[in-house]
């Protein structure tokens, strides 16, 4: 059962004895885990509206833990992965990374140093939930207002671009600064950035 207010760690690994301590670990310092021995499991069982983030073995029998970013990334979820790899894996890490994964961690790993990453993950994620959330009370025209706005556009474009006047452009750009609970284009470019949401084209 989801529970989008307590975020939920995701221990993916084929290594039981692995789960086990890392469940231990993780439950001692009070968070609330899920274990599943392969990405396959993971998949079967994963709900995008639970928060949370994922604690993923690089190499896995089946699906590998690159293979389950890319799987997550098609299908749009945008949940914090941190990799645990072995030492001759690291460039795949570090690839992973710039593909989009939060951080890595090589065994045999520190348990605070994989804790701090854990935490710092978690606020990550609850961040982009509650940007997202904001992004949901936004009409069809701000939203493409907040997006000229994004891309630094004055509002005389934006009102030529969009067809509407320059004083129609002023009120939505007042309506999603206020919706976005921001009160500088700086803040809600950081917003924005923040939720992962992308852009009109």
């Amino acid at each position: 059962m989801t529970d989008p207010d307590r975020p939920l760690v995701y221990v993916v690994d084929d290594d039981e004895a692995l789960r086990d301590s890392l469940r231990w670990l993780l439950e001692s310092a009070g968070h609330r885990v899920a274990t599943c021995a392969s990405a396959e499991a993971f998949l079967a069982t994963y709900a995008a509206e639970q928060g949370g983030c994922v604690l993923l073995d690089i190499r896995m029998p089946g699906m590998s833990g690159l293979q389950l970013q890319d799987e997550l990334k098609r299908r749009g979820h945008a949940i914090p992965i941190v990799f645990i790899t072995g030492h001759g894996d690291v460039p795949m890490a570090v690839n992973a990374v710039k593909k989009g994964a939060f951080e890595f961690i090589e065994k045999p790993f520190n348990a605070q140093a994989l804790l701090v990453l854990i935490d710092h993950a978690l606020d990550i994620d609850a961040k982009a939930r509650r940007a997202a959330a904001r992004f949901g009370r936004l009409t069809k025209r701000e939203r493409e207002v907040m997006d000229c706005i994004v891309a630094g556009k004055r509002n005389q474009d934006i009102a030529a671009e969009l067809s509407i006047s320059i004083k129609t452009v002023e009120a939505h750009r007042a309506a999603v600064m206020w919706k976005m609970g921001v009160d500088s284009l700086a803040g809600l470019v950081k917003l924005v950035q923040s939720a992962g949401t992308p852009r009109r084209k």
